[in-house]
């Protein structure tokens, strides 16, 4: 089953990705707290971020900490330091003691955004995101798709209630998020054993039913 017990790992590694307003983050806490109730141990976390050197790093690359603009080659290797830290410091630590480990975007969202939205090559990310996260293949990649104009009504929606802010790539324009989206349809292709992809036009209940029919047989497999 995927890459379960292959790399000798105990434990189980599940990725959320999806364009801006998928409703990813959302979704990747419900399944969380859902195995948690099955008596699992779950490491939540995002990227970039999760260990202080990543959160750092978040700042400077979504949040414009340092208000110098940011070269494509930076970005990339940005987005990869903070990601080798996490693996190394948060996630196959997890993994080898048995622990489940849910992440709010990973390696593809640096394929996706970087290399289909910015142009950057493909081959060379995918050199780079391998570098950086070694032995840390999810076992499932769930791809929360949507159109971009919902994606981004559903934002503007939670910028009128107050709690957000678009972030530096949020700003980006809508041709760049529509070359994110196919990018990662393009993927889902190419990597059809690992990806799951779900329509998040449906009900947020639905939604999660589905990603817990995927994501129960991994529960019984470890226990």
């Amino acid at each position: 089953m995927g890459w379960f017990g292959r790399r000798g790992m105990k434990g189980v590694f599940i990725t959320f990705e999806g364009p801006e307003g998928s409703g990813k983050t959302t979704q990747a806490a419900r399944l969380a707290e859902r195995l948690r109730t099955h008596g699992c141990e779950v490491i939540a976390v995002r990227e970039p971020g999760g260990t202080r050197v990543g959160e750092a790093i978040r700042n400077i690359v979504q949040h414009d900490s340092t208000g110098e603009p940011i070269e494509k080659e930076t970005e990339v290797l940005l987005f990869a330091a903070s990601r080798a830290q996490l693996v190394r410091r948060v996630v196959l630590p997890a993994l080898r003691r048995g622990a489940w480990v849910i992440s709010d975007r990973f390696a593809d969202s640096t394929t996706a955004y970087q290399g289909y939205g910015r142009g950057f090559d493909i081959r060379i990310i995918l050199e780079i995101n391998a570098f950086a996260m070694g032995e840390a293949v999810p076992d499932i990649t769930f791809l929360l798709d949507v159109d971009v104009q919902t994606g981004f009504q559903r934002l503007y929606s939670r910028s009128l209630a107050g709690n957000h802010v678009h972030d530096r790539i949020e700003r980006e324009t809508a041709a760049f998020h529509e070359r994110v989206r196919n990018g990662y349809l393009e993927m889902a292709k190419r990597w059809p054993e690992r990806f799951r992809v779900l329509d998040t036009r449906q009900p947020e209940d639905e939604v999660h039913e589905q990603i817990w029919r995927f994501v129960e047989p991994f529960l019984q497999g470890s226990t």
